[in-house]
């Protein structure tokens, strides 16, 4: 499928009510309601804090694709190119008719509403939820499993977000979407569904390397049974790990969500039209694994405390009258040689000052610093 139809498809289907980054369940709501009588929509059972936890299925084909995102709440990047989706799968005109031929699609929008409200990564009970796939401990843990026990899915997608930090390789390249083929066993050994999910995802990087080339990555594949991919994955399921991460500037990641959308429809669409045998998987292995190389912003030759030096600084996301706010943070003063900002200062030697002319030290706070007597703010626009 070309990559310029389906951004047309985006542009027309966008949810335009979803925006940036704070998503709970009174957002989706109302989406909910109108979803019409192609989507089986029903409440699946309650979080921690009695928010309704909804699950909708849609399609009549045999490929049965189970998809799941806010698992962490603060991770809501995937949930709107999910409503965006759904906007084109229920559009007969977009083309896309043999996903819904082929397939069904099991869609839990947000997993952990309490988190979402909060914009935590954990639920109410302050538990990650990625960690609770085997002793299920938590009751949104417990309805994913009994939906993925229920529906017996042949494919997961596990829909996460991830942080500016990240690198594809050890670059100057942000990894802008990732991805895993999670791991079975202790070995990590590559095995027969595991090489379906990687063939899967090999086709979306071959897509993604059009429109954001270098900037895809994939996770380290340590196994932790705890985690719900890996569990899910020794239960002979091919699983595939979602993550939305940086592109520059985008920190309301608006450009990161066309970007899911277009994975989203490249997979499923791949999965309907062909029987994935694994066959394809080795490109799955060019692809860079994810480092931690990135700050928000870093002032490179900086006077601090007498010395020359670079200070990084990453952003604090903070939940402020319903909207997130991206605080400024000093995290590392010394020689960051091999790292890279999403903005660089180069301060050639002057002094820099905080607000009020305060010393900058780690862990201060501060929207501005003061640079050779130039009030400098650290927030991209």
């Amino acid at each position: 499928m070309e990559i310029d139809y389906i951004k047309g498809l985006f542009s027309k289907h966008k949810e335009n009510s979803l925006q940036h980054r704070y998503i709970t369940i009174k957002h989706i709501e109302p989406l909910l309601e109108k979803l019409g009588q192609k989507v089986v929509l029903e409440t699946i059972g309650e979080s921690v804090l009695g928010k309704p936890i909804y699950g909708l299925e849609l399609g009549e084909g045999k490929k049965r694709v189970l998809m799941w995102s806010q698992m962490h709440g603060n991770e809501s990047t995937t949930t709107k190119a999910l409503f965006d989706l759904l906007n084109t799968l229920l559009d007969d005109s977009s083309g896309l008719s043999d996903i819904l031929k082929k397939c069904t699609l099991y869609i839990i929008p947000i997993l952990n509403p309490d988190g979402a409200a909060a914009y935590t990564r954990v639920n109410a009970n302050k538990v990650d939820l990625n960690r609770d796939a085997q002793n299920l401990t938590q009751p949104e843990s417990k309805i994913l499993r009994s939906v993925f026990n229920s529906f017996k899915p042949h494919y997961c997608f596990n829909l996460h977000g991830q942080r500016t930090i990240f690198s594809a390789g050890n670059k100057n390249k942000s990894a802008i979407v990732s991805f895993l083929s999670p791991a079975q066993d202790e070995a990590c050994s590559v095995t027969p569904n595991r090489k379906v999910a990687m063939e899967i995802i090999a086709v979306m990087d071959k897509a993604l390397q059009k429109v954001i080339p270098n900037h895809v990555g994939v996770y380290d594949d340590a196994f932790n049974i705890n985690c719900v991919g890996d569990t899910f994955q020794s239960e002979h399921v091919p699983t595939i790990l979602f993550e939305a991460g940086h592109f520059p500037d985008d920190y309301g990641r608006e450009k990161t969500r066309e970007l899911i959308y277009l994975s989203y429809i490249i997979s499923l669409d791949y999965i309907a039209k062909n029987e994935v045998t694994g066959n394809f998987y080795e490109p799955y292995f060019n692809i860079p694994e994810n480092e931690k190389w990135f700050f928000d912003v870093i002032v490179r030759n900086a006077l601090v405390d007498e010395k020359i030096i670079d200070v990084g600084i990453q952003f604090q996301e903070r939940l402020i009258n319903e909207k997130i706010k991206f605080v400024p943070k000093v995290l590392k003063i010394e020689n960051l040689e091999g790292y890279y900002g999403h903005k660089e200062i180069d301060a050639q030697g002057n002094e820099l000052l905080g607000c009020g002319n305060q010393v900058v030290e780690i862990d201060y706070e501060n929207v501005f610093v003061i640079l050779n007597n130039e009030k400098i703010s650290l927030i991209s626009k």
